[in-house]
């Protein structure tokens, strides 16, 4: 865990992942995203969503209410089935989640007696308006999936898609989990990226296929190492009620190989089962076959927090420069928070700083840039090694006579004096 410890560290160090509510002691497995961590989490949000709806064409953003409709979720099947058979030790009074325990008996951390397992519903339930009742009872949302069935009519009358055709969310999903951990792998509130892809029964196969290849091959090409990333098919007795198949994408994380992302075939199963608790008709109509049906859906879900912590592991380098152990985070350009720092040599050169700020703020228009000086330049370049940052361009006494920068390559170290003129351009072009 040696290495889990480094990660946590460098997150609060550098502006990544704080403890939620901090300042009061915080608030078990709650998290905040610093200044780095909410760029790196944007920016992959924003390579998922290129990736699943711009360059696609078949799939449509969707940004459905956390809070819905009681029904839902009891079409849904999550009223009947989302729980977990939880114990509680006698002594210690810690809660466990039955499934986890070598001893159903005695508890793992203080050896007392376990009460007997019982069901605990995941859904955080509150209430709608101003008075607490049953009847005002509902939960915040454990998935995004529901938000975009209960909108399937919606895009059919307004997009008017051919099979196949999916929908595409970023969004918070809620769930109370017994025991939430491994920093933020497991938290109870969490931001999912999920694809709801529609097709027809018998092509359902070939899709579930062809997706799981599609997403595994999306982290390999925004530079997650191949031997930390395998594929794990479900067994029968692992399967929700509404699947058909599933198939894992697992990381390699420090406390073991853990899901990433998951791959489901849910059969017909949402449609026709929300077309009969709302009494509206959900199936589709082929024209060119003159029929109506369910469709089954295809879907790849995601964690982003999961995604984040992930590729943070994977980037992180350690190596011997000179006498001094040099940490980096390797990021790919598409997700790293920072793609340039302007550094002035002489922060007590006013003629310099001056130079360095009008870099800065020429660069910001088109690149994400920030401008440091509030250290010796060997402080400056750990600190965005450690933050990621691509390129740390220079500016020194020589720049004010030949008005050029020395640009570093954060990966390679090789430094480059290049124009202030030419300066953008050649940043653009590293980063296409």
């Amino acid at each position: 865990m040696e290495l889990m410890e480094k990660i946590v560290s460098l997150c609060k160090r550098r502006g990544f992942i704080f403890q939620g509510s901090e300042i009061y002691g915080g608030l078990a497995n709650t998290w905040d995203y610093g200044p780095y961590g909410v760029e790196l989490k944007n920016n992959l949000k924003r390579a998922w969503w290129k990736a699943c709806v711009y360059d696609r064409g078949d799939c449509f953003g969707m940004d459905s209410s956390i809070l819905m409709h009681p029904r839902v979720w009891e079409a849904s099947g999550h009223v009947d089935n989302f729980f977990d058979l939880k114990s509680d030790c006698k002594s210690c009074k810690k809660r466990f989640k039955t499934e986890d325990l070598k001893d159903k008996y005695r508890c793992p951390e203080c050896a007392g007696e376990l009460t007997e397992s019982r069901p605990f519903n995941l859904m955080f339930k509150t209430h709608q308006g101003p008075v607490e009742e049953a009847a005002n009872t509902i939960h915040l949302r454990p998935e995004t999936a529901q938000g975009m069935f209960v909108n399937f009519l919606n895009i059919l009358d307004s997009k008017h898609p051919k099979l196949p055709f999916g929908m595409a969310q970023i969004g918070k999903s809620f769930r109370n989990e017994i025991t939430p951990g491994n920093f933020t792998f497991r938290t109870r509130e969490f931001e999912q990226m999920e694809i709801e892809y529609f097709v027809r029964p018998e092509d359902a196969e070939r899709a579930h296929a062809e997706w799981v290849e599609n997403r595994f091959n999306w982290y390999l090409a925004l530079g997650m190492k191949a031997e930390n990333l395998r594929k794990r098919q479900h067994g029968k007795d692992e399967l929700a009620h509404y699947a058909h198949a599933c198939m894992d994408i697992e990381y390699n994380f420090p406390f073991g190989w853990s899901e990433l992302e998951g791959i489901a075939n849910r059969s017909d199963y949402d449609l026709k089962q929300h077309a009969q608790y709302s009494s509206k008709d959900l199936q589709y109509f082929d024209d060119a076959a003159k029929e109506r049906f369910y469709p089954y859906i295809i879907e790849p879900s995601g964690g982003v927090d999961r995604a984040v912590l992930a590729f943070l592991i994977d980037a992180y380098h350690e190596e011997k420069v000179k006498d001094e152990t040099r940490v980096v985070l390797k990021l790919d350009k598409e997700l790293v928070p920072i793609k340039a720092a302007i550094l002035p040599l002489l922060r007590n050169r006013p003629e310099i700083v001056e130079l360095a700020k009008n870099i800065a703020q020429g660069l910001k228009k088109s690149i994400v840039t920030v401008y440091d000086d509030t250290g010796s330049i060997g402080k400056l370049y750990r600190r965005q090694d450690e933050v990621g940052t691509l390129y740390c361009i220079t500016i020194d006494v020589q720049t004010l006579e030949d008005k050029q920068v020395t640009v570093r390559d954060r990966d390679t170290m090789l430094q480059e004096r290049i124009s202030i003129d030419k300066l953008k351009e050649y940043l653009l072009n590293k980063l296409k």
